[in-house]
Protein backbone atom coordinates (compact mmCIF):
# COMPACT_ATOMS: atom_id res chain seq x y z
CA UNK A 1 0.00 0.00 0.00
CA UNK A 2 1.09 3.27 -0.61
CA UNK A 3 3.07 5.40 2.11
CA UNK A 4 2.74 9.60 2.21
CA UNK A 5 4.63 11.32 4.79
CA UNK A 6 4.37 15.70 4.60
CA UNK A 7 7.69 18.01 5.22
CA UNK A 8 8.22 21.37 5.57
CA UNK A 9 10.92 22.88 2.59
CA UNK A 10 13.83 24.46 5.07
CA UNK A 11 16.48 26.75 3.82
CA UNK A 12 19.16 24.01 4.08
CA UNK A 13 17.19 22.36 0.88
CA UNK A 14 17.24 25.19 -1.48
CA UNK A 15 20.02 26.31 -4.18
CA UNK A 16 21.16 29.55 -4.85
CA UNK A 17 18.34 29.78 -7.44
CA UNK A 18 15.84 29.95 -4.43
CA UNK A 19 14.41 26.86 -5.42
CA UNK A 20 14.92 23.16 -3.53
CA UNK A 21 18.52 21.90 -5.09
CA UNK A 22 18.26 18.67 -6.55
CA UNK A 23 19.76 16.16 -3.95
CA UNK A 24 17.02 17.47 -1.48
CA UNK A 25 14.48 15.06 -3.96
CA UNK A 26 16.15 12.75 -3.49
CA UNK A 27 16.97 13.34 0.48
CA UNK A 28 13.07 13.53 1.19
CA UNK A 29 12.80 10.24 -0.81
CA UNK A 30 14.85 8.02 0.86
CA UNK A 31 13.64 9.62 4.28
CA UNK A 32 9.64 8.92 3.16
CA UNK A 33 11.28 4.96 2.03
CA UNK A 34 12.78 4.27 5.50
CA UNK A 35 10.43 5.66 7.34
CA UNK A 36 8.10 3.70 5.43
CA UNK A 37 9.75 0.87 6.14
CA UNK A 38 10.12 1.79 9.86
CA UNK A 39 5.78 1.69 9.74
CA UNK A 40 6.11 -1.66 8.30
CA UNK A 41 8.22 -3.03 11.43
CA UNK A 42 11.43 -2.82 9.65
CA UNK A 43 13.53 0.31 11.17
CA UNK A 44 17.15 0.67 11.58
CA UNK A 45 17.29 -1.84 14.62
CA UNK A 46 15.18 -4.70 13.03
CA UNK A 47 17.45 -4.60 10.10
CA UNK A 48 20.66 -4.26 11.93
CA UNK A 49 19.25 -8.10 14.05
CA UNK A 50 18.28 -9.36 10.58
CA UNK A 51 22.11 -8.13 9.12
CA UNK A 52 20.32 -7.59 6.39
CA UNK A 53 20.24 -3.50 4.56
CA UNK A 54 18.43 -2.10 1.24
CA UNK A 55 21.16 -0.84 -1.25
CA UNK A 56 20.08 1.19 -4.67
CA UNK A 57 20.89 0.34 -7.96
CA UNK A 58 19.23 3.79 -9.91
CA UNK A 59 18.30 6.69 -8.92
CA UNK A 60 16.09 9.14 -11.03
CA UNK A 61 14.57 11.92 -10.57
CA UNK A 62 12.41 13.82 -13.26
CA UNK A 63 11.45 17.72 -12.12
CA UNK A 64 8.02 18.94 -13.05
CA UNK A 65 7.27 22.22 -10.91
CA UNK A 66 9.94 24.44 -8.61
CA UNK A 67 9.32 24.47 -5.01
CA UNK A 68 10.19 27.01 -2.88
CA UNK A 69 11.74 27.53 0.51
CA UNK A 70 8.98 27.78 3.45
CA UNK A 71 6.25 25.34 0.83
CA UNK A 72 5.16 22.37 2.53
CA UNK A 73 5.76 18.79 0.13
CA UNK A 74 4.13 15.78 0.10
CA UNK A 75 6.07 12.12 -0.76
CA UNK A 76 4.86 9.26 -1.53
CA UNK A 77 6.03 5.84 -2.04
CA UNK A 78 4.80 2.90 -3.64
CA UNK A 79 6.07 -0.02 -4.88
CA UNK A 80 5.37 -0.19 -8.85
CA UNK A 81 7.91 -3.60 -9.52
CA UNK A 82 10.33 -6.02 -8.22
CA UNK A 83 10.99 -9.87 -8.35
CA UNK A 84 8.31 -12.56 -6.59
CA UNK A 85 10.86 -13.32 -3.56
CA UNK A 86 11.25 -9.81 -2.56
CA UNK A 87 14.82 -9.73 -3.33
CA UNK A 88 14.55 -6.99 -5.99
CA UNK A 89 12.56 -3.46 -6.23
CA UNK A 90 11.65 -0.55 -7.72
CA UNK A 91 9.72 2.46 -5.66
CA UNK A 92 8.35 5.29 -7.19
CA UNK A 93 8.26 8.45 -4.94
CA UNK A 94 6.14 10.99 -6.32
CA UNK A 95 6.63 14.53 -4.71
CA UNK A 96 3.73 16.60 -4.77
CA UNK A 97 3.17 20.29 -4.42
CA UNK A 98 0.95 21.86 -1.17
CA UNK A 99 -1.90 22.38 -4.02
CA UNK A 100 -1.44 18.50 -5.05
CA UNK A 101 1.08 19.39 -8.29
CA UNK A 102 3.07 16.94 -9.27
CA UNK A 103 6.78 18.73 -8.32
CA UNK A 104 8.82 15.42 -9.50
CA UNK A 105 9.05 11.88 -9.11
CA UNK A 106 11.94 9.99 -7.83
CA UNK A 107 12.21 6.50 -8.70
CA UNK A 108 14.70 4.08 -7.33
CA UNK A 109 15.72 0.40 -8.01
CA UNK A 110 17.02 -1.41 -5.57
CA UNK A 111 18.13 -4.82 -3.47
CA UNK A 112 18.91 -6.09 -0.59
CA UNK A 113 22.35 -6.77 0.66
CA UNK A 114 23.84 -9.29 3.48
CA UNK A 115 25.74 -7.40 5.48
CA UNK A 116 27.60 -10.23 6.95
CA UNK A 117 28.48 -11.71 3.33
CA UNK A 118 28.51 -8.85 1.49
CA UNK A 119 26.05 -10.33 -1.27
CA UNK A 120 22.90 -9.64 -2.15
CA UNK A 121 20.23 -11.85 -0.20
CA UNK A 122 16.71 -12.71 -0.24
CA UNK A 123 14.51 -10.72 2.54
CA UNK A 124 12.62 -12.14 4.96
CA UNK A 125 8.87 -13.24 3.78
CA UNK A 126 7.30 -10.56 6.37
CA UNK A 127 9.44 -7.83 4.67
CA UNK A 128 8.89 -9.42 0.96
CA UNK A 129 4.98 -9.53 1.81
CA UNK A 130 5.47 -5.69 3.09
CA UNK A 131 6.83 -4.64 -0.39
CA UNK A 132 4.57 -6.89 -2.62
CA UNK A 133 4.19 -4.88 -5.95
CA UNK A 134 0.87 -2.56 -6.16
CA UNK A 135 0.71 -2.32 -9.75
Amino acid sequence: MPHSQTYPVRWAELDPNGHMRHSAYADFAADQRVNWLASAGFDIRRFAELRIGPILFREETKYLKEVHGGEQIRVEGRVTGGTPDGSRWTIEHTIYKADGRVAATVTVDGAWIDLDRRKLTVPPAELAQALAVEV
